[in-house]
C-alpha cells in the first residue's frame, strides 16, 4: 500500500493562515463593492443639461454592472477559498485532483485555492 501523500500539519497551518488572511481581505473588498453597487451615486446631476445627464446615467449603469460582475467574481473567489479551508481541515489540501500528487508550494502560495498542479492542469487541455 502506498503511503499517503500530503502536507504536514505545520505546512497546512501555514496555508490556513494565508487563506484566512485572503478571506478577510476578500470579504472587505466584497463589502466595499456591494456598498458601491447599492449606493445611489447621486452627484447632483438634477440641474445639468439633459444631454449630459443621459450620458452620466449611462455611465452610472455601466459602472454598476461592472461592480456587480466584480462582486460575483469576488463571491466565487471566497467560496473557493473557504473550500480550501475545508480541504485543510480534512488534510487533503494541496493534493492535485488530476494526478494525485502534491501541488507545488509556490503555486499554492500564489493561488491558494488551486486544486490542480501545473502538470494536472496541462494534462486536462
Amino acid at each position: 500500500m502506498e503511503p499517503t501523500i500530503r502536507f504536514s500539519d505545520a505546512e497546512l497551518e501555514e496555508f490556513r493562515q494565508l487563506i484566512q488572511s485572503k478571506i478577510d481581505k476578500a470579504e472587505e473588498d466584497l463589502r466595499i463593492l456591494k456598498e458601491q453597487f447599492t449606493n445611489n451615486m447621486d452627484n447632483g446631476t438634477e440641474d445639468t443639461a439633459p444631454m449630459f445627464k443621459s450620458f452620466e446615467e449611462g455611465s452610472e449603469t455601466m459602472s454598476k454592472e461592472a461592480n456587480a460582475m466584480l462582486a460575483a467574481r469576488q463571491e466565487k473567489f471566497l467560496r473557493d477559498l473557504k473550500a480550501a479551508l475545508v480541504r485543510i481541515s480534512n488534510k487533503t489540501y494541496g493534493v492535485c485532483r488530476v494526478t494525485g500528487k502534491l501541488i507545488e508550494k509556490g503555486r499554492l502560495k500564489l493561488v491558494p485555492h488551486a486544486t490542480t498542479s501545473m502538470e494536472g492542469k496541462m494534462s486536462k487541455r
